[in-house]
């Protein structure tokens, strides 16, 4: 598989105008404000990381009287 995901913006800038860099994999130039910088995939978080209900209950504890 040759693609690869494209970002739409700058991170440091917000500028539009990226290429990607002949770097490596992953690597991109902002011709917006001369800035280089590299992607990468780390992994996928569970779902207690990602803000999702703890085990054993529920994120909110509510008590109607």
């Amino acid at each position: 598989m040759s693609e690869r995901a494209a970002p739409f913006f700058c991170p440091y800038c917000g500028d539009e105008d990226l290429r990607p860099s002949e770097a490596g994999h992953g690597s991109w130039e902002c011709h917006g404000c001369r800035r280089a910088f590299q992607l990468k995939f780390l992994g996928l978080l569970s779902p207690a990381a990602a803000g999702g209900p703890s085990e054993g209950g529920n994120a909110v504890d509510r008590h109607d009287d």
